[in-house]
């Protein structure tokens, strides 16, 4: 009984690298995605490098919540759905969904900035109060995560 317990700790442990591991990876494709540093849009740096809420992004924040979102949802539903496989299987289910996750997000990122007016990544990235095309990319970003998770057997 005691093993159960530690070996359940110890793959809640690896999966919680993992998947934090796989939620930088998927901020830092965002942030790849948007022009100038993803960070600096969202704390509100200006070009001298002076913090002001004038130059937060909110539209930047709903969409980068919304990836996030996204893929953690992904990675929990492939722990949830293979959890009861062996443990290495699992992990790499776990790993390639997530990475998929973040693949297919990046590219309907950029299949919506193709077929809306505007460039999306500068929209997101502007101060001020949310873009209706913000709403749109955190939409998106959210079905995307829906698909994948319905997809995981």
């Amino acid at each position: 009984m005691f093993n159960d317990l530690i070996d359940a700790l110890w793959h809640a442990a690896v999966y919680a690298v993992l998947a934090g591991a796989l939620l930088v990876l998927a901020y830092y494709v965002l942030d790849l995605l948007t022009p100038g540093h993803l960070g600096k849009h969202l704390q509100g740096v200006d070009e001298t490098g002076t913090e002001s809420v004038h130059h937060q992004s909110r539209s930047a924040a709903l969409v980068t919540s919304a990836w996030l979102v996204s893929n953690a949802l992904v990675l929990f539903t492939s722990i949830w759905r293979n959890g009861e496989t062996a443990f290495g299987w699992a992990l790499g289910y776990t790993f390639a969904f997530g990475l998929f996750g973040i693949a297919l997000n990046s590219v309907m990122f950029l299949v919506i900035e193709a077929v809306t007016p505007g460039k999306l990544r500068e929209i997101v990235t502007q101060p001020g109060p949310v873009r209706p095309l913000a709403v749109v990319a955190a939409a998106i970003a959210l079905s995307v995560g829906a698909i994948v998770c319905a997809s995981i057997a």
